[in-house]
């Protein structure tokens, strides 16, 4: 049983300051002190022998977390679960403490591809959280799971319905309706044509949908005549 020194001890074991250097340009708003530096491919294979050995409740609890590498790692302990209202509970204990796009982005809970049923609730429950970084999470489940055989038009009313002023949540709308726009172009062009969204997301979805291979050059040459001033 892994406790939460050795957990920490065995994450600075993997430390590579100039990975620590280059992520702490990635992610600004971090404190650059509470990074670790952990490369991705060593960060997973201790993250998945950390699961594998199992009674993590100790380290689970110690919120916040001193590091960005251990809060990655909370979330991804959580993740793994196999029951669904545990990982949701799990997610709503360690969402508070996201405060970085990276991080946010990085959870990806495998038990949600099973369960949209049950996913969506939640994800329009999270939508209405006052943190930035749950809202962005709510939409890029939404953007992950619902934009192909799940999809109704209600999911891109509830992601364009999100007013903010945050950057990354901003960021995340305009990706969600590129995606969208790649896999369900009729129902999400008017939102377009209609000028439901807020004019820098307007802008920023048909940037990211014209930089995109799954976007035709014809529809890339309608989009940007629908780009507002």
């Amino acid at each position: 049983m892994p406790t939460p020194e050795a957990i920490r001890a065995a994450l600075f074991s993997l430390q590579d300051q100039p990975y620590r250097d280059f992520t702490a340009k990635l992610i600004p708003d971090v404190d650059p002190a509470t990074i670790i530096g952990v490369r991705a491919p060593a960060f997973r294979r201790a993250a998945k022998e950390i699961y594998r050995a199992g009674e993590n409740d100790a380290f689970l609890r110690q919120l916040p977390h001193a590091y960005y590498e251990e809060t990655n790692l909370h979330a991804y302990l959580v993740s793994q679960g196999k029951d669904f209202d545990a990982v949701v509970r799990g997610l709503d204990d360690i969402l508070p403490y996201i405060d970085n796009w990276a991080s946010c982005d990085s959870i990806r809970p495998p038990v949600f591809a099973k369960e949209k049923a049950r996913l969506f609730p939640v994800c329009q429950r999270w939508l209405k959280n006052e943190h930035p970084y749950t809202v962005r999470f709510a939409m890029e489940m939404l953007m992950t799971h619902f934009l192909d055989d799940a999809f109704t038009p209600e999911v891109n009313d509830l992601v364009a319905a999100v007013e903010s002023d945050h950057y990354y949540v901003r960021m995340m709308q305009a990706w969600h309706f590129a995606t969208a726009l790649a896999k369900q172009w009729d129902a999400t062009l008017p939102l377009l044509t209609e000028h439901r969204l807020a004019p820098w997301v307007h802008n920023k979805t048909i940037q990211k949908a014209r930089e995109s291979y799954r976007i035709t050059p014809a529809q890339k040459a309608l989009l940007h005549k629908l780009k507002v001033k």
